[in-house]
């Protein structure tokens, strides 16, 4: 079995575990049966196809969720989590397959992710709402950073190379982990990811298969904890899986690409303002609460 079937292979058992663990999570929920409502169906559909494309999903999902006070702040970085999964896991499968990069490259920056989310979601998942409300904003923020930088074309170009070895592959595996951790707290893994393969001398393409799988990976892990801690919004998620599936098969095979700045510069405006949001909120909120 060569490497680059083994990792579909893992991935598949991850996606299994996944349902087993969403669906009891599911069937254990104190709301009964939850449905997804029409505009959580939407969010889902409309962040996972700009997600699919590059833009990421979590900024924008939490954006969505603070304006229309669908879900609290505190439930938002495991439903963020949660919810997500399936449709990375496709985007995963995917990308893993169309787009070139070293089959070793990938499953070690894979690992290091996984790991970072598996300590990262233990954390988060015992934050009290004040600690969560600034956590998401400060990630917001880093969002929105991202996003106007790319657009005013301040980042590398990257290089050529599909694969790393000795000091950069380390770099790229600490930075991952990293990059892993934060995940579980609401910020998006696809624009940093992106930006340190750049800066690492790899094709910025490569970062497709790379960002997307260590989110395919990371996140059954991550969800595992939130659901088992009850820190995630069941409606909201389910919303977040059906809405999404469609959405990832439409980006990846008919539409493929989209001149995105000008999404990039709305995304920046509405981040921006949830962000805020945020921040305040967690002004207001009681230390002890």
């Amino acid at each position: 079995m060569n490497i680059r079937l083994g990792l579909f292979t893992a991935l598949a058992v991850f996606g299994t575990y996944y349902m087993a663990v969403f669906v009891r999570g599911l069937r254990a929920d104190g709301s009964g049966k939850p449905t997804p409502t029409g505009p959580g169906l939407a969010i889902g559909f409309v962040t996972n196809f700009f997600d699919t494309l590059g833009i990421g999903s979590f900024a924008t999902t939490t954006s969505a969720y603070r304006f229309m006070k669908m879900v609290r702040d505190e439930l938002i970085p495991g439903t963020l989590n949660v919810g997500h999964t399936l449709p990375t896991i496709a985007q995963a499968f995917i990308y893993t397959a169309i787009v070139p990069v070293d089959a070793m490259t990938l499953v070690v920056l894979i690992a290091a992710a996984t790991a970072g989310s598996w300590l990262g979601a233990g954390v988060v998942a015992g934050l009290p709402r004040r600690m969560v409300q600034f956590g998401m904003g400060g990630a917001l923020l880093v969002a929105a950073t991202l996003m106007l930088m790319t657009n005013l074309g301040a980042f590398p170009g990257g290089g050529e190379a599909i694969s790393l070895s000795g000091p950069l592959l380390i770099a790229a595996i600490a930075g991952n982990f990293l990059l892993g951790a934060l995940m579980t707290l609401g910020i998006g893994l696809y624009a940093p990811c992106m930006i340190m393969i750049s800066l690492l001398g790899m094709n910025p393409t490569a970062a497709f298969p790379i960002m997307m799988g260590s989110c395919a990976f990371l996140m059954p892990m991550a969800s595992a904890r939130f659901i088992e801690k009850k820190k995630w919004d069941a409606k909201a998620a389910l919303g977040l899986a059906i809405g999404g599936i469609p959405a990832v098969l439409i980006a990846a095979f008919i539409v493929k690409s989209l001149p995105l700045t000008t999404v990039r510069w709305l995304v920046v405006v509405v981040v921006l303002y949830a962000a805020q949001g945020l921040l305040r909120a967690g002004l207001k909120e009681p230390a002890t609460a």
